[in-house]
């Protein structure tokens, strides 16, 4: 694979109001959850990005990555993700929110090598979980970018929306997957996961 053939981009740029503290920040096993995730990105790519407007809040988080401005925060996921695809050089662009403590970089690895077979007009590949797609853990191809910015153009912000009408190859989802996806946006997220094993610092 070519060296630009995937990078990722790791969102941590919104308020953590539901959690009441900066969910990058919270240690799960010790680990702050921002380097957790940087940490399974970079298992699939020496491309790791970390778009944020308040990057002094993360210098001392211990992971190698490289530092995206967000001018505009606020604007939700697919501002962000536009805003990655315009200014990374890349084929394919892994999509991750910060508050993923489950990642397993074998799964995203694996799920990296599916992208050599995706069809060429397909501008993602997604994990799908019942009826709802899982777009911050997920694959979008640089060419993606266009669709984006029309979609946008109408107003609409919703990734939802967005992978119902164009093509998408869709990622079978079972328990270890699933598991694997659940986020961290409040306090009970986090004891659910320090009751499964993962030690959290409540």
């Amino acid at each position: 694979m070519a060296d630009n053939f995937l990078a990722a981009l790791i969102l941590a740029g919104g308020r953590s109001s539901r959690m009441g503290r900066d969910k990058a920040l919270i240690p799960v096993a010790g680990v702050p959850l921002l380097r957790r995730v940087v940490e399974a990105a970079g298992s699939c790519s020496q491309q790791v990005y970390v778009l944020t407007p308040w990057p002094e809040r993360y210098q001392a988080v211990g992971a190698s990555y490289n530092l995206l401005m967000e001018t505009n925060p606020g604007q939700g996921p697919m501002v962000a993700l536009a805003t990655g695809l315009s200014q990374i050089d890349c084929l394919w662009l892994l999509l991750l929110a910060c508050d993923l403590p489950q990642l397993q970089p074998d799964i995203l690895r694996g799920w990296k090598e599916q992208l050599t077979v995706v069809p060429p007009s397909h501008l993602a590949m997604i994990p799908r979980h019942g009826s709802r797609w899982e777009p911050l853990c997920g694959f979008y191809r640089h060419q993606a970018l266009e669709s984006l910015q029309e979609f946008m153009a109408t107003g609409e912000r919703s990734l939802q929306r967005w992978l119902d009408q164009v093509p998408v190859t869709p990622i079978s989802v079972v328990t270890v997957e699933s598991q694997m996806l659940l986020n961290c946006n409040t306090p009970e997220d986090l004891r659910a996961i320090a009751s499964e094993g993962t030690s959290a610092d409540l």
